[in-house]
């Protein structure tokens, strides 16, 4: 997936990420102390159900792909066309959060990086698929919370070569009931949503001038950190 002029470049000067665009998006400011001083916000507690959820899903999902089959999640939603994408080495790259499908912008030397649940294949485009974990059914508007999500993954996969379908799939898992033996019994609710990958390299190319700045952006009213630091600086 990677050329050799690529592997030959210099470190990174930063290295950003969905969350981190999704920062950006929140609130410029908090974005380049973060990025570029390592100033974080403070960190809340994470619940660490995700992520177990996040590792039986995949190696659920894996055991399908072994068998050359699609799981009933997805078999029984009309995917039947479709299959999981089967090179188990280039998707155990693209998974892993440290590394992921990366683009350096050789202008800046900035580093692009995302770390992908699965990919569908049809023909010879691939088709982004994300697992969500949810305390409780879907809303009509809660797949808006990961179209950046989708749109810079699908930018990624372009970048580095490959076709994309113009959609990917959120598969979201919440729990529904539990059962005399002490199971936990999942619903799941498929969304297919359109992606753009130049939405994603917009968003790119915004955070790289904002982190080429000498000065943070000013504080933002509507951010909540912003506010707080502001009051505490008895500005």
């Amino acid at each position: 997936i990677f050329s050799k002029s690529m592997e030959k470049q210099p470190k990174h000067l930063f290295k950003l990420s969905p969350s981190s665009l999704n920062l950006f998006i929140d609130c410029p400011r908090c974005f380049w102390l973060q990025v570029v001083k390592k100033v974080k916000r403070p960190d809340g507690a994470f619940p660490s159900l995700p992520s177990g959820m996040d590792k039986v899903l995949k190696e659920h999902f894996d055991r399908f792909m072994e068998q050359g089959t699609l799981p009933p999640e997805l078999h029984t939603n009309g995917l039947s066309h479709y299959k999981l994408f089967d090179d188990k080495d280039l998707l155990k790259v693209w998974r892993n959060n440290l590394q992921g499908i990366k683009y350096l912008d050789v202008s800046t030397n900035i580093l692009l990086h995302g770390a992908v649940d699965n990919i569908l294949v049809k023909g010879k485009k691939l088709i982004i698929l994300d697992y969500k974990t949810r305390g409780y059914p879907v809303k009509e508007d809660t797949h808006e919370h990961y179209l950046l999500q989708m749109y810079l993954y699908a930018y990624l996969l372009e970048k580095n070569g490959y076709e994309v379908e113009d959609y990917a799939y959120l598969l979201f898992y919440y729990p529904n009931r539990v059962l005399e033996t002490g199971e936990v019994v999942f619903d799941t609710h498929l969304k297919k949503i359109a992606v753009d990958p130049q939405e994603g390299e917009n968003i790119f190319k915004k955070a790289i001038t904002i982190l080429q700045r000498d000065e943070p952006p000013r504080p933002s009213n509507e951010c909540k950190y912003c506010v707080w630091a502001r009051e505490m600086s008895g500005e």
